[in-house]
């Protein structure tokens, strides 16, 4: 195994694959180097000398500017390596750059193409087209007064039928009473989209009465649907809430029970790319590794959902060379620009620095964490932009307005329509979303430490795999998955949560 790696050969940066102590001494391309630092694994090693303010690349690309003067065998991180980013960019829309963009992805289509049988999938067909990956029925609460009694409908639903249906879940949360405006459409329609997942077979929407997420409103959000697949429950106006709600969830099953695995195409797939807890080898291992699946996917007809867009900052004119379209173009200047508005709107910093976890697995600032968290994305062209809360539209790589936190984002991606979620992370999380949630650890010492959370291993692209095997071996997973063959840990575990976006009044 190798001690370091340098990913571009424009970076002046490598990666420490192991610790080193000051004082150590490593053969880097014919040259020996001295260490003048201790340095962690998963951190960075500057290997040719930048002045105080010039900038620092890694990927080919800057990841800020020096606060002194770097030498060869120094360690850098946050104490000597700064941002670069300021406020608002001017952007321009290059046909010819989106253009390269679209040949390159025209090869790799053909590649995969070549590579690609007609690969299927063991799903459920719903009645309006819709395919789904799990027959469940979901208990979506309009309100969080209720939480307790929907947890106790889904725990009894639960044990009543068990073996007729994949499960009864319920995804608790604190709103629908006392919001106004935005926030009361972002959860309308946040909880519609969910109620529209085609992984719930059938669905017992959960009101009290007197909120201000009324069901018929509510119902408005969630436009046309079929009445044998989504039944309304207000607790308020029944005698008793929980006999009602284990009615209704009984002629929820009997539905359900009609709808049989069968052969469907992986264009069908929708996969939400996400990562969390990165680590200075999350853009060397699972992110590329993620792309790799994303671009095969997109290559087979199949759709990516990219999001976090904080965390695209600073890598936002790679996905702008990679827009369709000059419409798409703008629609991601938008959504790059409506978040810094946001930040300015709460008198934050609008390039924030990566988190203390971050911080600690070696990413030192939001350009360095932007580069690698794009490359889940691959290399595909962008070929929409969706809205919080609302269901993708277009096959192929699609961007979503969230916001980095990990239950926030991993909600908007369910909500979006994925039918699992690829969770990259360096330093580990056992939670999951609503969806199949595939926990992928960029290091092999996390997997080992952590059995309970991860579901693959990309550290091994460290070892003895090369991206080629690993690319077959996920894909294959996948479609297990899908299939029903196999489960996530968080499903295994029972951790399903949501969380929806807040930016408002509460009265």
């Amino acid at each position: 195994m190798n001690s370091w790696v340098r990913l571009n050969a424009r970076d002046h940066v490598i990666i420490a694959l192991q610790d080193f102590a000051r004082g150590d001494s490593i053969s880097v391309e014919g040259t020996e180097l001295s260490l003048l630092d201790d340095v962690p694994k998963g951190h960075k090693i500057i290997t040719k000398p930048v002045a105080a303010g010039e900038d620092v690349l890694k990927f080919g690309y800057s990841i800020g500017k020096a606060k002194e003067p770097l030498l060869p065998g120094n360690w850098v991180h946050t104490h000597n390596l700064g941002t670069g980013l300021k406020g608002f960019l001017d952007y321009a829309y290059e046909p010819a750059a989106a253009s390269e963009a679209a040949a390159n992805e025209g090869q790799l289509t053909e590649k995969a193409a070549n590579n690609l049988t007609e690969r299927t999938f063991q799903g459920f067909v719903r009645g309006n087209g819709d395919v789904g990956i799990r027959n469940e029925i979901w208990i979506i609460n309009t309100v969080g007064c209720i939480n307790k009694t929907c947890e106790i409908l889904a725990q009894k639903g639960n044990a009543l039928h068990q073996g007729r249906v994949e499960g009864v879940f319920h995804f608790s949360h604190p709103f629908g009473c006392s919001q106004l405006g935005d926030d009361l459409k972002h959860t309308q329609q946040l909880l519609a989209s969910l109620v529209n997942h085609p992984n719930a077979a059938g669905v017992l929407v959960v009101g009290l009465g007197c909120e201000n997420n009324q069901i018929d409103s509510f119902k408005q959000a969630i436009g046309e649907y079929d009445p044998n697949r989504v039944k309304f429950m207000r607790s308020q106006e029944v005698e008793d809430e929980l006999e009602t709600g284990l009615e209704l969830i009984d002629e929820l099953v009997e539905y359900a029970e009609q709808f049989k695995r069968q052969p469907v195409s992986v264009a069908k797939l929708k996969l939400g790319l996400k990562c969390g807890g990165s680590d200075g080898l999350s853009g060397i291992t699972a992110n590329p590794l993620v792309g790799s699946v994303s671009d095969r996917l997109i290559a087979a007809g199949g759709t990516a959902i990219l999001t976090e867009v904080p965390e695209m900052f600073g890598a936002e004119t790679i996905l702008m060379n990679r827009a369709d379209n000059e419409k798409v173009f703008h629609d991601i200047v938008k959504l790059i620009n409506d978040f810094k508005q946001y930040f300015i709107r709460h008198d934050q910093e609008i390039y924030e620095n990566p988190s203390p976890g971050n911080k600690a697995g070696g990413i030192s600032t939001l350009e360095e964490k932007s580069l690698g968290c794009t490359q889940k994305g691959g290399h595909a062209i962008v070929k929409d932009v969706v809205a919080y809360g609302h269901r993708v539209s277009s096959t192929g790589l699609n961007l979503l307005e969230a916001p980095g936190n990990d239950l926030v984002s991993v909600t908007a991606l369910s909500a979006a329509g994925a039918h699992i979620v690829l969770f990259t992370t360096g330093r580990g999380t056992p939670f999951g979303g609503p969806v199949p949630t595939v926990k992928m650890s960029t290091n092999s010492e996390l997997a080992a430490r952590k059995k309970n959370w991860i579901d693959y291993n990309a550290g091994q692209l460290l070892e003895d795999k090369s991206m080629a095997d690993l690319t077959d071996e996920l894909w294959d997973q996948i479609i297990d998955l899908a299939s029903g063959e196999l489960q996530t840990k968080n499903e295994r575990n029972g951790f399903r949560e949501i969380a929806i976006f807040k930016d408002g009044v509460i009265l």
